[in-house]
């Protein structure tokens, strides 16, 4: 192997951190040494990875494969060590990304259980309400909500939850409870404004089992839509994850049960397939997974 794990590491440190200057601060080294370790990489290689400019670093096309194969090649090493260091104790970062509802609901709620179980475990969070690139972001985790459309991920399935209509007491006492499908057409609705099939609510309707709404009020974040319908705003159609608390206390009751089609929305955890789950990540769909069996 021409290569040796320092250049590969700090490789993709100079990547994560956008500049050679701010990975030297990180490996405690001088800008110029972490600058030689580079050039000497890609004169193994014989390629160029990055492209210097005055202001910032872009990875070459050759840079971007190799530096997949580069963070595969440290997962790999990490990977090992944690197989044949103890079985009971699991160290290192987990980086974990999904939408902000799904993140309060049902992760949040757990990790003090986890860090119990695991303490040298450093979890990290990140919210992001639309599908981000894993490897770009250095996600180990996506917590995806929905159909999955990119065949390049791997999805281990944690569950499913119900969509269904809520509202306020508040509002219903205002505004009456809906008796029939019809009836929301005289209601203030509360929808996404992204992704917009969120706005196509499982209700029967002249033979079809979706309903267009046309919100009144409309947010990118399903936890802004519950904000809205617990202050009493409107109706909204939510997953069941984000409102199971708030129908338990009466502070969202059910609306056009009778209507409702069962729609449930599958949640996967997924990772890349040519990348190796580390055991720290798999040790954490895991348990996700057997405390949302008894909470979806």
């Amino acid at each position: 192997m021409k290569t040796t794990l320092e250049e590969l590491h700090t490789f993709i440190l100079i990547v994560d951190k956008g500049s050679i200057s701010a990975a030297a601060e990180d490996l405690n080294q001088t800008p110029s040494g972490v600058s030689r370790t580079l050039t000497r990489l890609e004169k193994k290689l014989g390629i160029t990875l990055l492209r210097r400019t005055t202001r910032r670093l872009n990875l070459t096309n050759e840079g971007e494969r190799f530096l997949q194969s580069a963070r595969e090649v440290i997962q790999a090493l990490e990977n090992a060590e944690e197989a044949v260091g103890s079985k009971n104790v699991l160290s290192g970062t987990l980086r974990i990304d999904s939408a902000s509802p799904f993140i309060l609901h049902s992760v949040v709620p757990y990790l003090a259980e986890f860090q119990q179980l695991h303490p040298e475990i450093q979890l990290e969070l990140f919210n992001s309400e639309r599908y981000i690139d894993l490897i770009e972001n250095r996600i180990d985790i996506a917590i995806r909500l929905g159909n999955l459309a990119d065949s390049s991920l791997h999805a281990v399935s944690l569950g499913q939850s119900k969509r269904r209509l809520v509202a306020s007491p508040r509002y219903l006492k205002a505004r009456g409870s809906p008796k029939s499908v019809e009836d929301l057409q005289n209601h203030t609705l509360i929808g996404f404004t992204d992704p917009r099939e969120l706005n196509h609510w499982p209700l029967k309707n002249n033979g079809s089992d979706r309903y267009p709404i046309k919100p009144h009020y409309a947010a990118s974040s399903g936890e802004t839509i519950l904000h809205m319908a617990r202050n009493g705003l409107g109706i909204a159609c939510l997953g069941d994850f984000m409102t199971i608390k708030e129908r338990q206390s009466g502070d969202l009751v059910p609306v056009l049960q009778g209507a409702c089609v069962e729609q449930k929305e599958q949640i996967h955890a997924v990772y890349y397939k040519n990348a190796q789950l580390s055991l720290r990540a798999g040790v954490f769909i895991k348990f996700l997974k057997s405390k949302l069996k008894n909470a979806l």
